[in-house]
C-alpha cells in the first residue's frame, strides 16, 4: 500500500533528476534571500552556478546548530515573516532553541511526506490513531496529526502524559494506532499492566508508530511483546522539518527516505569526507524544497547508513538503517567509544530485568568510572544473593564482551528509575 506511489516507485534516475533540479533552485534561493549562506557561500569562494549535480553538493560548507542559534529567531528564513504561517522550535536545553519556520507550502508537504511513512508503517484511513506525543513547540505531535489526517485515518490528539486516560482512550475509542516515543510506550505498556489491562484481551492495537528518540531492536522485540502491535520508527529533526525526513515500512528493514524533499549523504564525522554507501558514519541532510527555512548539509550528529537496495515493499528510495547512537552522546571511557545503544542492547536481552537503566559516569582519581542501573522484573530476586549475583555478573561479562571496558552493574528494586512522557534521558555524566 502506497500513499503516493508515483514518486514512492520511481526509479533512480527519476529521483536524481528530480533531487537535482530542486537542489539547484534551493542553492540559489539560499544564496538570495539568506545572508548567513550568502556569507558561507563567498568565504568558500562558490557560487551558486558551481553547484550543477548532486556530486556538486560535497563543495557546499556543512551547516550545524549553533548556526542556527547564532542567527536566533528568524535570521535563517528565506521569505518574509508575514510568509511564515507557523514556527516550531527545540526545547534549548543547551542554549537558545533552534526556531523553524513554515510557509502554507511547507505545511503541506510535510504532512504528504510523514502521510507517505504513516502508510508505509500500516496506518489506514479505517485506523483510530492516537497521538500520544507533546503539542506545542515541539514538532513530533503536529507532523504526526496532520499526516494522518491526511491519510484520513480518526485522530486522537491525546498529547502526552495522564497515562491512565491515555488507556483509558484507548479501551473506550478502540485505538489501533499508538504515535509516541519508545520509551513512553514501553512505560503505558507498564500502567497497563498494573491497571490489569490486557492488550490482547482489552485493546485493538495493530501498528505503533515511534519517533523523536533511537531504539534498539531489542526495544522494538520489547513494544511489540508488551502492547501486541507492530512497531516501526521514523526519524526527522526539528531543524529540517521534524518527523518526515524518513521512516520504516512494515518489513522493518530501514527506514524509507523521502529523497524527493530530502538528500541524505553519510560522512565520517571526524573529516567530513562523504562515505560511501553501506558505511557507517554521521547523517548529513539538505532540505531542497522548504521555503521559510531551507537547510542545506546540516550535520546532524546522528550515527547511521545508507542502504540502496529496493525493498521488499515495492518503495524504491534509499533507506536509512535504525540510528545506533549520535556523535555527541557517544561517551569516551577510559579511551574506549561506547555508545548507550550498545548498553541497551545487551540489557533487553535479559528477561530478568525491564528495559529501564540509567548510565552514571564518574571520575575517581582521575579514571573513569562507569556504572549501570537496572531494574529488576521482579523484586523477590532481591532475597535470593546467589542468583542476584549470577545476574550481575552475567550482565558485566556481556558488557564487557560488547563495549570493550569494564563496567559496574547495579541492580535496583521494580518501578524505582525515572520514566519520560517525552524523550528518555538515560546518560547522567558526573565527570
Amino acid at each position: 500500500m502506497f500513499f503516493d506511489e508515483k514518486i514512492e516507485t520511481a526509479d533512480r534516475a527519476t529521483i536524481e533528476k528530480l533531487q537535482t533540479e530542486r537542489l539547484i533552485d534551493c542553492v540559489h534561493r539560499v544564496y538570495s534571500h539568506v545572508p548567513f549562506y550568502k556569507k558561507r557561500f563567498d568565504e568558500a569562494g562558490i557560487k551558486p552556478e558551481d553547484i550543477q549535480s548532486l556530486s556538486d553538493l560535497r563543495k557546499i560548507p556543512f551547516t550545524v546548530k549553533d548556526d542556527l542559534r547564532d542567527n536566533y529567531p528568524f535570521g535563517m528564513f528565506a521569505v518574509p515573516k508575514d510568509e511564515v504561517v507557523r514556527v516550531h522550535a527545540s526545547s534549548g536545553t543547551t542554549g537558545k532553541p533552534t526556531v523553524v519556520g513554515y510557509t502554507k507550502n511547507d505545511l503541506n508537504m510535510w504532512s504528504d511526506v510523514m502521510a507517505r511513512l504513516c502508510v508505509a508503517g500500516g496506518a489506514s484511513k479505517s485506523d483510530i490513531a492516537q497521538v500520544a506525543f507533546g503539542y506545542g513547540l515541539f514538532t513530533g505531535a503536529f507532523g504526526l496529526h496532520y499526516a494522518l489526517e491526511k491519510v484520513g485515518a480518526m485522530v486522537v490528539p491525546a498529547s502526552s502524559g495522564n497515562t491512565e486516560k491515555q488507556i483509558m482512550l484507548m479501551q473506550d475509542f478502540g485505538t489501533t494506532v499508538l504515535i509516541s516515543t519508545p520509551s513512553y510506550a514501553l512505560y503505558i505498556s507498564e500502567v497497563m499492566a498494573n491497571m490489569g489491562v490486557d492488550p490482547k484481551r482489552d485493546l485493538k492495537l495493530k501498528y505503533g508508530l515511534f519517533g523523536a528518540e533511537a531504539s534498539t531492536e531489542q526495544m522494538r522485540a520489547q513494544l511489540e511483546e508488551r502492547l501486541n502491535l507492530t512497531a516501526t520508527e521514523n526519524y526527522g529533526l526539528s531543524e529540517i522539518i521534524g518527523p518526515g525526513v524518513s521512516g520504516e515500512c512494515t518489513h522493518k528493514c530501514g527506514m524509507h527516505i523521502n529523497e524527493d524533499h530530502f538528500i541524505i549523504e553519510i560522512i565520517d564525522p571526524a573529516t567530513g569526507e562523504v562515505l560511501p554507501d553501506g558505511e557507517q558514519g554521521e547523517v548529513v541532510i539538505s532540505a531542497i524544497t522548504k521555503e521559510a527555512l531551507p537547510i542545506l548539509r546540516y550535520r546532524t550528529k546522528d550515527i547511521s547508513r545508507l542502504i540502496p537496495d529496493k525493498c521488499t515493499c515495492g518503495r524504491t528510495s534509499k533507506r536509512m538503517a535504525k540510528i545506533t547512537g549520535r556523535s555527541d552522546d557517544m561517551l569516551v571511557i577510559r579511551g574506549v567509544n561506547v555508545f548507550p545503544s550498545q548498553i541497551e542492547t545487551v540489557l533487553l536481552s535479559s528477561q530478568e530485568v525491564e528495559p529501564h537503566y540509567e548510565i552514571i559516569v564518574t571520575r575517581e582519581n582521575w579514571l573513569d568510572q562507569l556504572e549501570v542501573l537496572v531494574e529488576l522484573a521482579d523484586a523477590s530476586l532481591l532475597d535470593n544473593f546467589t542468583k542476584l549475583e549470577g545476574m550481575q555478573n552475567k550482565i558485566r561479562h556481556d558488557l564487557r564482551t560488547v563495549l570493550g571496558i569494564d563496567a559496574k552493574v547495579t541492580l535496583v528494586h521494580p518501578a524505582t528509575l525515572k520514566r519520560f512522557q517525552g524523550k528518555a534521558q538515560r546518560v547522567t555524566d558526573l565527570r
